[in-house]
């Protein structure tokens, strides 16, 4: 099998991440709804933290559902999609930095790590979709950041919603096109 069928494998299989994408949605409406909440700047975004938490077991019960293999068990490329969801822990430092340092932009720092760290994907699971949306995320909650969500943080939690659910949209036509794909193919 070639690299290119192999990663169109890991695609259909793991159909595209999408429970981790869909999870990652929840937990972004849970954050929007966070900086609604009467507290401090501060005890929001040590919630926003907190509420993380719950994304690796929220995805392995909505991947259950999809009955998407999240473990890629037997596939060559299947540790890789591990190691890449990793990376995101590893900019976890910046995150608490911002919580401590700048509590107010902790959520804008939080949301391009997550929008970024797509970026990866769009070669794991041989899609355009990861490869696209990672940069455009980023920079638009950048942007959001720097001038729309000034005294309306819950902008950015907001806008990292719609973003996910755009991904989850264009990354659900690709599993079906692929997946039709095989089908032909058999």
């Amino acid at each position: 099998m070639n690299l290119e069928a192999s990663r169109n494998e890991l695609s259909i299989k793991g159909k595209n991440g999408l429970g981790f994408l869909i999870s990652g949605s929840v937990i972004w409406m849970i954050i929007t709804v966070i900086y609604f909440f009467p507290i401090g700047i501060y005890g929001k975004s040590i919630l926003m933290l907190c509420s993380s938490g719950i994304m690796f077991p929220l995805s392995i019960g909505i991947n259950h559902l999809l009955k998407a293999d999240w473990k890629l068990e037997g596939h060559p490329l299947g540790p890789l999609g591990l190691f890449l969801n990793l990376a995101q822990v590893m900019y976890f430092p910046i995150l608490i930095w911002a919580i401590g340092k700048s509590p107010e932009e902790a959520v804008i720092f939080f949301a391009i790590i997550t929008g970024a760290h797509f970026f990866p994907y769009g070669w794991f699971y041989n899609t355009k979709a990861y490869a696209i949306m990672a940069p455009v995320s980023a920079c638009a909650i950048m942007l959001i950041g720097w001038k729309i969500a000034i005294g309306n943080l819950w902008l950015v939690p907001l806008s990292m919603v719609i973003l996910l659910l755009i991904l989850v949209v264009w990354l659900f036509m690709d599993y079906q096109n692929k997946k039709r794909d095989e089908e032909k193919a058999v």
